[in-house]
């Protein structure tokens, strides 16, 4: 865990808001000069706090209108092969999360599709036919009610 100072704090919940800021837009924001701000985020961006900026996409303005979870068992020899399932799951451009659980499901996956069909060829197609694989329990998002990616902090 980095400790993270008031500026600091500032600076990364501006960013989860608006990652396009300018150094100047930043620091006037928070309250510093442009020069402390940009070594802070500087900082931030090689100790790892600040992972990447992206731009979110509007998954239905592009066509992606199925949302489903996916709920994963192997069988005793599945679990044997975790990073072999992992690494066909990040290959896997329709996943867009994955995590491994405990309890008696051994993933859980969020996924997008053009729609169901396209899920089904999916499932049929691809997920239900890696090594290992005993259940797969689907759930269908009818709405969403919150998505963010801003963390507390």
């Amino acid at each position: 865990m980095i400790d993270l100072d008031p500026y600091e704090r500032k600076i990364v919940r501006e960013l989860q808001s608006d990652a396009s800021l300018t150094t100047a837009e930043l620091a006037e924001r928070i309250g510093l000069s442009a020069s402390p701000c940009w070594r802070r985020v500087d900082r931030l961006e090689r100790e790892g706090v600040i992972r990447k900026r992206v731009a979110l996409i509007d998954r239905r303005k592009v066509g992606l209108n199925a949302h489903v979870f996916a709920q994963v068992k192997l069988n005793a020899h599945g679990r044997a092969n975790l990073d072999e399932f992992s690494a066909a799951i990040r290959g896997f451009p329709e996943v867009l999360d994955a995590y491994v659980l405990m309890g008696t499901m051994d993933f859980m996956l969020r996924i997008v599709a053009e729609d169901i069909d396209a899920y089904e060829r999916f499932f049929f197609d691809k997920l239900s036919k890696l090594p290992g694989v005993q259940e797969i329990n689907s759930i269908v998002a009818l709405s969403e009610i919150k998505s963010t990616t801003e963390l507390p902090i």
